[in-house]
C-alpha cells in the first residue's frame, strides 16, 4: 500500500534533484544520439567512456593536488582524455568499418566495452573511488526550508550550456552543417571533395567527449567504480530511442522524462522508484513508437 505524504516544498526539491540528474543523462545520451544520428553506429562502449571519464577526473584531480584549480582542470582534462582515446579507436578501427552491417558494428563496440572494462580494472583496480567537489560547490542552500546541494545547482547551469553548444555546433558551424549533410547522403558529400571519413571522426570524437564530460561531472556525486557504465548505457539508449534517433532536443526531452520520473518516484514510492522511468519509456513507445521528436538528419 502506498502512503502519500508529499508537500509542495518536498516535490519542488525532488524536481530540482531530478533536473540535476537530467543534466548528466542528457550530456551522455546527446553524445550517443550524435554518433548514432550521423555515423549510424550503436556505440555500446559509450558507457565505458563515461566510466573512464569519471576515473580520469579522479586521477587528474589527485595528481594536481586536489585544489580548486585541480578540480576545474580535471573537468576539462578528463573528457579531453576520453576524446583522445576515441580518436585512436576511430582512426585505428572504426574508420574501416563504416560500410559494414550494423550487427558487426554492434559486436565491435560490445567487444571494446569488454576491453575497456578490463583496462579500467587493470589501471585503477576494483576499489571504490571518490572525488570531492571544491569548497565553493560543497554544502547546500535552503529552498522552501529544505536543503539543496550547491553542486546540483552547478549541474543545472551546465546542462543548458551544453545544449546550446551542441545546437550551435550542429546548426551554425560549417563542420556541423557538413555533418548533417553527411548523415543524409555521405556519397554526395564525398562527391564534392569533402573527406567524409574525417567528418565522421570529428562527430565520433565529439560524441565520446560528451560521454567523458558526463562521467567527470557525475564523479563528485557518487562512488566511482567498475560497473557504473552498465546502468548509464541502458538509460542512454532508452533516452535516445524515446527522444528520436539523432535528435539532440529529443535527447533532452527524453532525459527530462527519465530524470524527473525517477526523482518523483523516489518521493512517491521509494521501494519501487527504479520502475517509474521504465514505465514512462513504455508509455511513450506505445503512443510514439518512433520517438517523441523526428530525426532532424
Amino acid at each position: 500500500m502506498i502512503t502519500l505524504n508529499i508537500t509542495i516544498s518536498g516535490l519542488f526539491q525532488q524536481i530540482l534533484v531530478g533536473l540535476s540528474r537530467t543534466t548528466i543523462l542528457f550530456i551522455v545520451s546527446s553524445g550517443m544520439s550524435l554518433v548514432l544520428g550521423v555515423l549510424r553506429i550503436p556505440n555500446v562502449f559509450h558507457g565505458s567512456l563515461y566510466m573512464i571519464g569519471a576515473f580520469l577526473a579522479y586521477s587528474f584531480a589527485n595528481f594536481l593536488g586536489g585544489s580548486i584549480t585541480g578540480f576545474w582542470l580535471a573537468l576539462i582534462l578528463a573528457p579531453l582524455g576520453v576524446a583522445f582515446i576515441s580518436f585512436i579507436v576511430e582512426r585505428g578501427v572504426f574508420c574501416r568499418l563504416y560500410e559494414r552491417e550494423h550487427l558487426m558494428l554492434l559486436l565491435f563496440t560490445f567487444a571494446f566495452m569488454l576491453v575497456f572494462g578490463d583496462l579500467v580494472k587493470l589501471i585503477w583496480g576494483s576499489d571504490y573511488r571518490s572525488l570531492n567537489a571544491p569548497a565553493v560547490l560543497q554544502g547546500s542552500f535552503s529552498i522552501f526550508g529544505l536543503p539543496f546541494p550547491r553542486y546540483n545547482l552547478f549541474l543545472l547551469v551546465i546542462g543548458p550550456l551544453v545544449a546550446f553548444g551542441l545546437w550551435f555546433l550542429t546548426n551554425k558551424t560549417k563542420i556541423g552543417k557538413i555533418s548533417r549533410a553527411a548523415a543524409v547522403d555521405r556519397e554526395m558529400v564525398g562527391a564534392v571533395g569533402i573527406n567524409v571519413s574525417w567528418v565522421f571522426a570529428f562527430v565520433f570524437i565529439i560524441g565520446c567527449f560528451l560521454a567523458g564530460l558526463g562521467g567527470a561531472l557525475v564523479a563528485p556525486t557518487q562512488n566511482i567504480t567498475q560497473g557504473m557504465d552498465h546502468s548509464i548505457i541502458i538509460e542512454a539508449f532508452l533516452i535516445v530511442i524515446i527522444g528520436g534517433l539523432g535528435n539532440i532536443w529529443g535527447a533532452l526531452l527524453g532525459a527530462l522524462i527519465f530524470g524527473l520520473t525517477d526523482s518523483i518516484g523516489i518521493l512517491v514510492w521509494p521501494q519501487f522508484a527504479i520502475v517509474f522511468p521504465y514505465i514512462a519509456v513504455v508509455t511513450v513507445l506505445i503512443f510514439r513508437p518512433k520517438g517523441l521528436l523526428k530525426s532532424v538528419w
